[in-house]
């Protein structure tokens, strides 16, 4: 290859490389040297004196002068001002004090009410027989009695027991007892106490009825407190509010403590029934509440209203009932309270 061919390009080679890669080259030193610069301090030249400036505010204003060159008269008559509409109390007169009102709650407490007489004998007692629907058998016995004090109290008291076979594979015994007073719309429940084979349970409430919140139930099994609707009945005591519910052929609504919740009850009337029991035949009226579960109840029209048949039927369809086997006064029956 001739000498001049390899030169041209060698020297092509090289051009196109500072094209590509001049800028790198540049970056690591290929740049010119940096100039070096000369720095001397020398001190700033004084500042020209300034004369003060005399402030406006300051200045003696001039007394203004007449035509005839005598100074004028400037008025010191003060600016007429206006009258208080402020009353003037003398001095020895302080205001009254006005005393502290009592806070408003936003619900008014309930007014206590006079006792009334029961529609019920002084004491009584009404007995079960308990069924299991699905087996026809009779599986426990439950019992309640009632006691009305002359001074408006009241005591009522329940027991459900298992009975026979059932007894001797699972023996249970549930009491439950409700104290309170009589008032003029019926009962007025001051607590639920329940025992299970002796013991305390947690399912007890504590009814009050006059807080400035208004009524109020304490639940034991949770430590909580609701408010009520006046009229509430706990479970024992909801059969004997019957007697007091004039509007119950057309059906009602009332809140009632289980010993574990609060709930209103919606008591839908079914019409009225002739119905057989152990204890003889009833003209009954047929109430049904529904919820999570069925509570049915038959209230006999000739016998204040007393229960004389409960169905019970859960959420599993499971149902039991409660046909009375005996309905009287004390004095009617023999049997004590255990």
């Amino acid at each position: 290859m001739p000498l001049a061919l390899i030169l041209a390009v060698l020297g092509s080679l090289v051009v196109h490389g500072l094209a590509l890669f001049g800028t790198d080259y540049e970056l690591f030193g290929s740049g010119q040297e940096p100039v070096t610069l000369l720095a001397e301090l020398r001190p700033l030249p004084a500042l020209p004196a300034v004369e003060p400036v005399r402030s406006a505010a300051l200045a003696t204003p001039r007394r203004l002068r007449s035509a005839s060159g005598k100074p004028a008269k400037t008025s010191r008559t003060p600016a007429p001002t206006q009258p208080s509409t402020e009353p003037v109390l003398p001095a020895d007169t302080a205001p009254a004090a006005t005393p502290d009102s009592p806070p408003e709650s936003g619900h008014p407490p309930s007014i206590a009410q006079a006792p009334a007489t029961p529609v019920l004998p002084a004491s009584g007692v009404i007995r079960f027989a308990i069924v299991k629907s699905s087996l026809g058998l009779t599986v426990g016995r439950a019992e309640h009695r009632w006691e009305f004090a002359g001074d408006g109290s009241y005591r009522l008291f329940g027991i459900t027991e298992t009975s026979g076979l059932a007894a001797l594979f699972k023996p249970v015994r549930i009491e439950v007892e409700s104290r309170g007073r009589m008032v003029a719309g019926g009962l007025q429940p001051d607590s639920y106490r329940t025992l299970k084979n002796g013991r305390e349970t947690n399912e007890n409430a504590d009814f009050s009825w006059f807080t400035a919140e208004g009524p109020q139930v304490a639940l034991a099994r949770d430590g909580s407190v609701r408010a009520i609707a006046p009229g509430t009945q706990d479970l024992l005591s909801l059969p004997y509010q019957l007697a007091y519910l004039g509007s119950l052929p057309d059906g009602s609504s009332l809140g009632v403590v289980t010993g574990k919740k609060y709930e209103r009850y919606a008591l839908d009337s079914l019409g009225e029934e002739v119905i057989e029991t152990p204890a003889g035949k009833f003209r009954t009226l047929h109430l049904r509440a529904m919820t999570d579960s069925v509570t049915e109840i038959w209230v006999a029209l000739d016998r204040q209203r007393l229960p004389v048949k409960i169905r019970f039927t859960d959420r599993k369809g499971e149902s039991f009932e409660q046909l009375v086997t005996e309905l009287g006064s004390e004095s009617e029956s023999t049997s004590k309270t255990p």
